[in-house]
C-alpha cells in the first residue's frame, strides 16, 4: 500500500477530526491564559495589578490544561501509531513542555505564599518563562509537521525492520520555517492573552492592555503571513490532498484576515469582539495545519516499507467504536462545566477588588 491509496474508514477520519477539534480547544482556551502570564512582569505594574491579572486566569488556567492532556489522550488510543512514532521522535521537545507547564504551576501557587515583592516578583518571571516555553515548542513542532518528520525504519537481526523511528535531530527541528512558527505561536498568545485580560479587567490596567494588544496585534502580523503563506507553499508530501491543501489555503488566509480585524476592532476599543477573532484566528490556523496531516499525520514516509499514515496508524475498529460512544456521552458534560465555569468567574475585576492586607493573598489553582 502507498500514501497514494489511502481509503481511511469513517470512524478513522471522524477521530482525526476530532483530535484536530481537541487541539483547537486546548490553543484557543490556554492560548489565552498562556499570553496572560508571559505578559504578568511587564504588564503589571505594582502587585495589586499582577495580582489582578493572576486572578482573571485563576479559575480557568488548569481547566484549560486538561484539553492537552485529552488531545493526547485521543491521539494514543485512537492512533496509537502515530502516538508512539511522534512522543519517540519529539522526547526532548515534550520534556521541555512538561517543564514549562510544571514551572508555571508551581509559580502560580508559590507566588501567593509570602508577601515580600522580591518573592512574588521571582515567580511571576517563573510563570512567564513556564508559559513562553509551551507555545515556542509547539510552534516550532507543527511547522516541522507541515515539513514532514523525516521517518526510517531500524533494521534488527534477522532483517526485521521495526516500526518507523525518527530519521532527524533536535537541533534539525529549528529550521528556519521551524523558528518561524516559534515565533508565531508565542506573539499569537501574546495578543491572544492580552486581549482576554483587557476584556476581564477594569481601569487604567484594562486601557493599557488594549494599547498593547494593537502593538502586539501589528508585529505578529509579519511572522504570522509568513508562517501561514511559507507553509501552504511548501512541497506537497507524499499523498496529500489537492482538495485539502486547497481549505488549507483558505483557512490560513482567513485567519490573517480575522487577526487583522482583530486588531482593528481593539484599535476602536472593542476588546470582546477583538478576543472572539483572534480565537477564531488560532482555531482557522490549526484547521490549515490538520488539512495537511491527511494522510501522512505530519511525516515523510518516503521510503518506508509500510508508510504510517491514517490507515496504518490507526487502532482497531472496535476501540473506535467503543472511544465514540464514550466521547459522545462525556464531551458534551465537560463543556457545559468549562462554560459553566467561565460564566461563574465571567465578572472584571480591577484593583479595588484587591485586599491590602497580606492575610488575603489570592490563591490561584484548581
Amino acid at each position: 500500500m502507498t500514501l497514494l491509496d489511502v481509503t481511511p474508514t469513517a470512524l478513522q477520519a471522524l477521530w482525526l477530526i476530532l483530535v484536530a477539534v481537541l487541539w483547537i480547544g486546548y490553543l484557543v482556551l490556554d492560548g489565552f491564559d498562556y499570553g496572560v502570564a508571559m505578559l504578568l512582569p511587564f504588564v503589571g505594574k505594582n502587585d495589586k495589578e499582577r495580582r489582578v491579572l493572576v486572578n482573571t486566569i485563576g479559575p480557568v488556567w488548569d481547566g484549560n490544561e486538561v484539553w492537552l492532556l485529552t488531545a493526547g489522550g485521543a491521539m494514543f488510543a485512537a492512533f496509537s501509531g502515530w502516538y508512539a512514532t511522534l512522543f519517540s521522535a519529539l522526547y526532548l521537545p515534550l520534556f521541555l513542555i512538561l517543564v514549562g507547564l510544571i514551572l508555571r504551576g508551581v509559580a502560580f501557587e508559590y507566588r501567593g505564599k509570602r508577601p515580600e515583592w522580591t518573592w512574588r516578583n521571582r515567580w511571576d518571571w517563573a510563570a512567564a518563562i513556564g508559559s513562553l516555553i509551551p507555545p515556542l515548542v509547539f510552534g516550532v513542532g507543527f511547522a516541522n509537521f507541515l515539513l514532514g518528520l523525516p521517518l526510517k525504519n531500524e533494521l534488527v537481526l534477522g532483517g526485521t525492520t521495526t516500526a518507523p523511528l525518527f530519521n532527524g535531530t533536535f537541533l534539525g527541528l529549528f529550521s528556519v520555517y521551524g523558528l518561524i512558527g516559534g515565533i508565531t505561536f508565542v506573539l499569537v498568545f501574546l495578543t491572544h492573552g492580552a486581549l482576554y485580560a483587557a476584556r476581564k479587567t477594569k481601569g487604567d490596567i484594562s486601557g493599557r492592555l488594549k494599547k498593547l494588544a494593537v502593538k502586539l496585534g501589528l508585529i505578529t502580523a509579519v511572522p504570522a503571513v509568513a508562517f501561514v503563506i511559507w507553509g501552504n507553499l511548501l512541497p506537497k508530501l507524499p499523498g496529500q490532498l489537492d482538495s485539502l491543501r486547497l481549505v488549507s489555503w483558505i483557512a490560513g488566509l482567513l485567519g490573517l484576515v480575522l487577526f487583522v480585524a482583530a486588531v482593528f476592532f481593539v484599535w476602536k476599543g472593542n476588546e470582546g469582539l477583538a478576543f472572539i477573532l483572534t480565537s477564531t484566528t488560532i482555531a482557522m490556523v490549526a484547521v490549515m495545519i490538520f488539512a495537511q496531516l491527511f494522510p501522512g499525520l505530519g511525516f515523510d514516509n518516503t521510503g518506508l516499507k509500510v508508510p504510517l499514515d491514517i490507515t496504518t496508524a490507526a487502532s482497531s475498529e472496535t476501540t473506535l467504536t467503543l472511544m465514540t460512544v464514550a466521547a459522545a456521552i462525556l464531551v458534551p458534560i465537560v463543556l457545559l462545566y468549562q462554560i459553566w465555569a467561565y460564566w461563574v468567574f465571567r465578572r472584571r475585576l480591577g484593583v479595588e477588588n484587591i485586599p491590602d492586607d497580606a492575610e488575603n493573598l489570592a490563591v490561584v489553582g484548581g
